[in-house]
């Protein structure tokens, strides 16, 4: 559990609905004492805040009553029981399989969707497996070609279709049981087109050697093709009879990604809670334009279950506090790799594009210049050309601190490159006095350094049939913290879509798997360097005097805040809240507030710099190039929402 609610807020109002999976101990053939646990499982779901439970696959009765399900007994103890949920379901809905008896003598294997005591619907089973242990048919029929609107005398009135859609307060969930997950047409893909943003399969999958990951990942492609959550119950250890073992398994993804997984083999009960998060759903359907204009399915039925969905005071969900970076080091290890070789590539193509005889690059001896250089050196390779081809050259003017000075000639060293030292103090000097401009702390004297500095590159490019290689990131982009026609300008920006937060991660990843001893100790020293764009003059003893983050807030806040607003279409007021959650022990709610303002008004403000950013390769799912990924006015408004801002409340 992520943390508690401070300030009362209702995350049902920021998108999220509460689901739950249970795997229950059953005793075959006994649906009056299933229904009685089933029951005391929704009590206790209910307590947890809980809008939607999930049951197995023939829960009621058990998955492995073979020849019983033909009994007179069985059948009428399945009624009993159904009613019995019914009457305690209460606020909840509840989604449980048992087998239903159509008055023409067909038998259904059935998902049941019972809600403020009534049964709402039932769901058929479409694909009946028939086939290595399974032996289906021999009880039930394929329910695709039923329609029906049934008046039970005990279990009032209700439609018996596949093609129905559930509706509980603004979301909208559809059903699949068990093997119509493995057909070749699963109805789970015609759900979603038809408007289901949830996705619900009731299961009863054995276990067999490497069935669990492949089960896994078609749970977690389901979720991907649909755009939707999936949510996955298998039947229990207690199910097991004769020749098949079952284990319990309880999935539950969004869009393509796992948010949450249960033990397997537990004889006791196994619940799975999660929050899915609706609103992120519908963003992530209304930008994917393959999924919109996909021919829809003939329409559905809409059953209303519940008019709204469970009030959530504590959040059930985990957010890293770097959502760029991987938190698994084999996947760090991979992705590294993977981001490193896309930007080389990238680079590689350009030069020969270009006809590049040299590749010019200025060295600050910061991050993101070095990152930018490490890159030159896969591209040359890629290329088979010596290092030569790159001329690196270091630039330093009023605000540079030999600390950083050393890094750019410790780092061209260490790789053999010949680094071209030029000072810009006369040139800015020169420039400073033609203007008439005495000061030396305001912007100003600052943008003056930055230009004088890409005025270089770009002559000294010419000189050498060079390409300017740029080495600004994603971050400063978002915040448009760089200079507009100086270092926001290149002919190829490798990092134009790596954070802030991933480049540390990639320059101490190569420092560790790439580098010998003598350039990985002088990556290490490039990682301790406070981030600085080096405007303003050193200190009295030398030092960096301008930090970045005091001026325009943290980079780990800013890339979250970034990662939230781009690529989950989330709101300020909900980006708020997961912050509060996630950086609890680091920022007070009114530090949040305030950076969360900053992010806006530069992110709105600074658009005209994104809107002729320079060409650099696409590494992630959150890029902001004019020409593809991200396009909005330069002209927005901001104001409503820095207004909003302010109202927010939350923290203590």
């Amino acid at each position: 559990m992520i943390g508690e609610n401070k300030g009362a807020q209702d995350y049902a109002e920021l998108g999220f609905v509460r689901i739950a999976a249970v795997a229950p101990e059953i005793t075959l053939a006994d649906p009056l004492s299933n229904a009685e646990r089933i029951v005391a499982h929704i009590q206790a779901l209910s307590n947890d805040e809980a809008t939607l439970a999930l049951f197995p696959e023939l829960a009621v009765t058990g998955y492995s009553c073979e020849d019983l399900f033909f009994s007179q007994d069985l059948q009428r103890a399945n009624i009993q029981a159904l009613k019995l949920i019914a009457d305690a379901c209460g606020d909840i809905v509840c989604v449980v399989g048992a087998p239903y008896l159509l008055d023409d003598g067909r038998l259904l294997d059935c998902a049941v969707i019972v809600a403020q005591g009534r049964i709402r619907a039932m769901i058929p089973k479409v694909a009946l497996p028939n086939y290595g242990e399974f032996y289906e048919r021999r009880w039930f029929v394929g329910g695709e070609a039923v329609d029906a609107v049934v008046v039970d005398p005990v279990l009032g009135e209700f439609r018996i279709a596949t093609n129905q859609l559930l509706r509980v307060g603004g979301f909208r969930f559809a059903v699949e049981i068990c093997e119509d997950l493995w057909s070749p047409e699963p109805p789970g893909i015609r759900h979603s087109l038809a408007g289901a943003e949830l996705i619900v399969n009731l299961s009863a999958s054995n276990e067999l050697v490497a069935k669990t990951d492949y089960r896994r990942d078609l749970v977690r492609m389901a979720s991907a093709r649909g755009i939707c959550g999936y949510l996955y119950a298998g039947s229990g250890p207690l199910e097991s009879s004769k020749d098949v073992v079952f284990g319990g398994h309880l999935i539950a993804c969004e869009n393509g990604q796992t948010i949450g997984e249960s033990e397997r083999f537990n004889f006791g009960a196994t619940t799975l809670i999660v929050d899915l998060d609706i609103d992120k759903l519908r963003h992530d359907r209304m930008q994917n334009t393959t999924f919109t204009n996909a021919a829809r399915p003939a329409a559905y039925h809409l059953v209303e279950t519940m008019p709204r969905t469970a009030s959530i005071s504590r959040l059930e969900r985990h957010y890293p506090r770097q959502p760029f970076v991987p938190t698994d080091e084999v996947q760090l290890d991979a992705t590294a790799q993977e981001i490193l070789n896309i930007q080389a590539t990238g680079l590689a193509r350009r030069t020969l594009a270009a006809r590049s005889k040299t590749l010019v690059i200025g060295l600050s001896g910061g991050l993101d210049s070095t990152c930018a250089f490490l890159v030159c050196l896969d591209a040359l390779a890629k290329l088979d050309h010596s290092r030569q081809m790159i001329h690196a050259l270091t630039l330093p003017g009023p605000g540079t601190t030999p600390h950083t000075l050393e890094s750019a000639h410790a780092l061209c060293a260490a790789t053999g490159v010949e680094l071209k030292e030029i000072s810009i103090n006369a040139a800015v000097d020169q420039h400073l006095a033609d203007l008439d401009h005495e000061s030396r702390d305001d912007v100003v004297f600052e943008n003056a350094q930055a230009r004088e500095r890409t005025q270089i590159l770009f002559n000294y490019a010419n000189k050498v049939s060079g390409l300017v290689v740029g080495t600004g990131d994603l971050s400063e982009l978002a915040l448009g913290w760089c200079t507009f026609n100086a270092d926001h300008m290149a002919g190829y920006n490798v990092n134009a879509s790596v954070p802030k937060t991933l480049m540390a991660y990639l320059v101490r990843w190569y420092a560790t798997h790439r580098a010998d001893s003598t350039l990985g100790d002088v990556l290490q020293r490039v990682l301790a360097t406070p981030i600085s764009p080096e405007l303003i003059a050193p200190d009295a003893d030398g030092r960096i005097a301008q930090e970045t983050e005091a001026i325009i807030g943290p980079y780990e806040l800013h890339d979250f805040f970034l990662y939230h607003f781009l690529r989950n279409g989330e709101g300020a007021a909900k980006i708020f809240h997961l912050a509060l959650l996630t950086f609890t022990d680091s920022y007070s709610a009114a530090e949040l507030k305030r950076w969360l303002k900053v992010f806006y008004q530069r992110f709105f403000a600074q658009q005209f710099k994104r809107t002729t950013m320079p060409p650099g390769p696409k590494v992630g799912s959150v890029s902001l190039s004019p020409r593809g990924d991200w396009r909005m006015p330069d002209e927005a408004g901001v104001q409503h929402i820095l207004a909003d801002i302010d109202n927010l409340q939350g923290g203590s």
